[in-house]
């Protein structure tokens, strides 16, 4: 892991003159050992985190992770996946359309049809555009790449149903929140919707997420 985003204080010093609620969220997740956003910086991986956790709970894609980080024998890399056979990779509880996913990002990665380098160089809306067109790579999966791989500052994934309930949670509001609402916070918070969106995620759920 790499170590916080540079912009990490500013953007609390930020979001807390914007935003009496995100100031108190700042305050109460602060400690000694405060744990933030960091990154692997390891594209691939992440990827296939991000595929195999789709529509199960993290509990279930942590134990398939397991599972699949051993039949890879700890190297989680197009070369040795492109290796593995199906069968071999569902038998680590991954579904058809799953194994299918991970075995077009590792054909792609290998014939450099898919390469991760150019994404530096690409703005948000470019780069979510990129990851999408790879299978099983959505919108909301091109986000969580974008924000924990990449550690981009300016991330408002509304389709996330935990930042949708953290929402609701902290500013009272029914859910689903307005849209319109959401489109306000996203306004007000840029551009650290990053950092925002990390601390309302803490205060649904006091472990940090990581991909």
């Amino acid at each position: 892991m790499n170590k916080t985003p540079k912009y990490w204080n500013t953007a609390k010093r930020y979001l807390s003159k914007k935003d009496e609620t995100m100031s108190s969220l700042i305050k109460k997740y602060r400690s000694p050992s405060e744990t933030v956003l960091t990154s692997r910086k390891d594209v691939f991986y992440s990827l296939c985190k991000s595929i195999i956790g789709q529509q199960i709970s993290v509990a279930a894609a942590n134990s398939v992770f397991l599972r699949f980080k051993e039949k890879c024998k700890n190297k989680i890399n197009a070369k040795t996946i492109f290796k593995l056979s199906t069968i071999q990779i569902k038998s680590c509880g991954l579904s058809r359309q799953k194994v299918k996913g991970i075995k077009s990002l590792a054909k792609q990665t290998l014939d450099k049809s898919f390469n991760p380098k150019l994404i530096s160089k690409m703005s948000d809306e470019e780069a979510i555009l990129y990851l999408s067109q790879l299978r099983q790579i959505g919108k909301w999966s091109a986000e969580m790449i974008l924000l924990f791989t990449y550690n981009r500052p300016n991330i408002w994934p509304v389709q996330d149903i935990g930042l949708l309930r953290a929402i609701s949670k902290n500013y009272k509001k029914n859910y689903l929140p307005p849209e319109s609402y959401v489109g306000l916070l996203q306004k007000k918070f840029s551009p650290y919707c990053s950092v925002a969106t990390w601390y309302l995620w803490r205060s649904i759920d006091p472990e940090p997420i990581q991909y």
